[in-house]
């Protein structure tokens, strides 16, 4: 009857120090997913390693900005970014906020704002407001990787009180 006991809470213990192994540290994870976002944009704002900017995509990753086409895979990104950054006057930063991660820690979502300085019709630089809202996921290597990248124009700022 002891020995039964032992056993069972034995199998007990064993099933909770399972699970809560296999539970991850959620608040970490944003922490982390948000530090790199920062860093990604850190390295886009200066504009100078393209390979370090695309690396911050997965290889099957997905870019839908404002009219343009959807480009896919990271062949195709990189081309953009480089393109992108040998545009005279192009800068672009982005700040994200309040990531949501699913129930296992491996997929991830947040929103951003993206101000972007591209030449306008007349060649004079114009500033672009974008809402972004990206998806990320936590790859073999134990990073996080932007896998879908979606923006659209910003609505203008309502005016303040007179």
């Amino acid at each position: 009857m002891i020995a039964r006991r032992i056993v069972l809470w034995s199998s007990i213990l064993g099933v909770i120090c399972a699970c809560s192994s296999s539970r991850f540290d959620a608040a970490g994870a944003k922490a982390t997913l948000l530090r790199r976002d920062a860093e990604w944009s850190d390295a886009a704002a200066a504009g100078k390693d393209v390979d370090k900017i695309v690396s911050y995509w997965t290889d099957d990753a997905q870019v839908i900005f404002p009219g343009q086409p959807t480009i896919e895979g990271k062949t195709a990104i990189r081309a953009f970014v480089a393109s992108s950054l040998a545009t005279p006057g192009f800068s672009i930063h982005w700040v994200s906020e309040k990531p949501e991660l699913s129930p296992d820690g491996k997929l991830a979502y947040m929103r951003g704002a993206t101000q972007m300085t591209v030449p306008g019709a007349d060649g004079k630089p114009i500033v672009v407001h974008l809402r972004a809202l990206t998806v990320w996921r936590m790859e073999p290597d134990g990073q996080w990787r932007c896998v879908a990248d979606i923006a659209n124009e910003a609505p203008p700022a309502a005016p303040g009180p007179t």
